[in-house]
């Protein structure tokens, strides 16, 4: 590690290409036993100490290339840039720049704010103010105050920030300004978990497909959710019951809960420990403005992705051994994830899921190999979810389909294991986890104390299907028999969308028919934006013989290339 520092160097500035001096390092990191990591990073040896300034460092370039990745994102989603790559913006995220949705969206929602925030842009492109500290302020530094909370936030504590925002935008509220939610409160899931017989479930199928043709392109959250709504909406729960009460039997939370700030002690900052600082480092400048093409824009931004790809590599490995050590603890930080937002400067959620990642990786043989042969980011994630024995049967699909594609397939073969088994698990966010807990809750009050979840969620859905089973508009249409044949999903790769439209391959003003082979089904976006701007063009006949032209080339979604060799020997030339 003192090697890879000394090579890389902090002074970087000698390289010429806008990327080469935010490029990895050519680092090889053995994977450490446990008890290596405890004895270097508990004991003091100067591996324990190196590897933390090497984390420190990498979160700080990492924390660069994601302002210039800000300000690229937030251009993307302006004009018709994402039709003319023929994506939404999450699924171009995920399968070109292997970014998850929530990490995306935050940063293209700081991106477009900087615009009006000269003095924030200027501070997080120079590396004098960390991301985490400027995300906190985005809402608050505006106009005459954007100064003071500049400043502010290259001096204290995130948490000092937060709760100085907290303030503000209260003070805000009572002299009536408007404000707009910060989008950076990390929402608990939950897991609900029970057994559900065949002709339970048949129920409860029937219910779901009601409820997605009643609201198009709904999602099975969504779906679960409405069908709460209704049963309460004649059946009302107990009204003294509040989010905190205990969900009941079936319902588990999904992970570690987040943390609450205050919930766990700090020594603060002045506690902490006198840790060596690392210079900030400046971000690229690739000029992400709104005169370069879509594709020019996708250029850019697939390149500054390899290079963090990199970075983030390192942070994880790094970030694991930190956490596994309990180092932080050590210097006086009360969790890892204050650690991670106050001496790393980034958001918490993304390098916990890094970490939480590492932590599998190292348990994991195949995973690793995954890895190795080059299966993204986001891919790995799915796998992940994977038993030991079935993931090495699934890393050449991993290196083939798109993410979506592959989570799809993994989830389905999940489903199908379940539902031979006669189980039902599902994964909630706890708002609409406490929604449906409540319509179970109800079930038993009017129907008795003893029945099991399952049984209560077949009552929930009877129900759904009594009131709305023959609302009109549910004839078989073509289109719906369309979307039923495609599972319901729009059919361009890399699309994560239901289908809403069924669409003619050969326009019907062109003579096309009606047949299904001459049928596709697409969501509204990439029906009226992408076909009918002219973007994309689908050619051949339903269902698997499709060919997709965008710009006049064949496409088969936007999936990065494989990555290959291990996250130390990211070569420059990627950058």
């Amino acid at each position: 590690m003192d090697a890879a520092l000394a090579t890389a160097g902090l002074d970087a500035a000698a390289l010429d290409a806008a990327l080469a001096r935010h490029a990895p390092p050519r680092v090889e990191l053995p994977p450490f036993t446990p008890a290596e990591i405890e004895a270097w990073f508990r004991g003091g040896e100067i591996e324990g100490d190196l590897g933390e300034q090497l984390l420190v460092w990498a979160a700080r370039v990492r924390g660069c290339i994601d302002v210039e990745l800000a300000e690229g994102l937030a251009a993307l989603k302006r004009g018709d840039r994402l039709a003319a790559l023929g994506c939404h913006f999450d699924d171009y995220a995920r399968e070109a720049l292997d970014l998850g949705k929530r990490a995306a969206e935050n940063l293209a929602r700081l991106g477009a704010g900087l615009p009006d925030r000269p003095l924030l842009r200027e501070a997080l492109r120079s590396g004098r103010v960390r991301l985490r500290a400027g995300e906190t302020i985005l809402a608050v530094a505006v106009g005459d105050a954007e100064a003071a909370w500049v400043e502010r936030a290259g001096e204290e504590s995130v948490r000092g920030l937060e709760a100085a925002v907290r303030a503000a935008r209260a003070r805000d509220d009572a002299s009536g300004h408007a404000r707009g939610g910060t989008g950076d409160e990390d929402g608990a899931w939950v897991e609900l978990r029970t057994q559900l017989p065949p002709e339970e479930r048949r129920v409860l199928d029937e219910a779901l497909s009601v409820a997605r043709e009643l609201e198009p392109g709904a999602s099975r959250i969504e779906q679960l959710e409405a069908l709460a709504q209704e049963y309460l909406a004649e059946h009302p729960g107990d009204p003294d019951a509040d989010d905190a009460r205990p969900l009941g039997p079936g319902f588990r939370a999904r992970g570690p809960e987040p943390a609450r700030r205050g919930a766990v002690a700090s020594l603060g900052r002045d506690g902490w420990a006198d840790l060596p600082d690392v210079p900030p480092v400046a971000a690229p400048d690739l000029s992400l403005d709104d005169g370069l093409t879509a594709q020019e824009l996708d250029a850019r931004l697939r390149a500054l992705a390899a290079c963090r790809a990199g970075w983030d590599r390192l942070i994880g490995l790094c970030g694991y051994a930190v956490k596994r050590s309990g180092m932080h603890r050590l210097s006086g930080y009360g969790s890892f994830r204050e650690y991670v937002e106050e001496r790393l400067g980034l958001p918490a959620r993304a390098v916990e899921q890094r970490v939480a990642l590492e932590a599998r990786l190292a348990a994991s043989p195949a995973l690793e190999e995954a890895r190795r042969r080059g299966v993204s980011y986001e891919k790995l994630r799915v796998l992940a979810r994977l038993h030991e024995p079935e993931i090495a049967q699934w890393i050449p699909r991993g290196l083939d389909a798109t993410c979506v594609a592959l989570r799809r397939e993994v989830e389905g073969e999940r489903e199908g294991q379940l539902r031979a088994r006669g189980k039902l698990v599902t994964t909630l966010p706890r708002g609409v986890a406490v929604l449906l807990a409540a319509a179970i809750a109800s079930v038993r009050e009017r129907h008795g104390h003893a029945l099991s979840t399952g049984t209560c969620l077949a009552v929930i859905a009877f129900h759904f299907l009594a009131t709305w089973g023959d609302a009109p508009g549910r004839s078989p249409t073509r289109s719906r028999r369309i979307r039923e044949r495609d599972s319901g999903w729009c059919q361009v790769p890399g699309c994560s969308r239901h289908a809403a439209h069924a669409h003619h391959i050969d326009f019907r003003s062109h003579g096309g028919s009606d047949d299904p082979e001459n049928l596709v089904g697409l969501c509204a976006f990439h029906h009226l934006r992408c076909i009918h701007g002219g973007y994309l063009r689908v050619l051949g006949r339903a269902r698997g013989e499709l060919v997709w032209l965008l710009g006049g080339q064949v496409w088969a979604g936007p999936q990065r290339p494989p990555a290959t060799g291990s996250a130390g020997d990211a070569a420059p030339a990627a950058c």
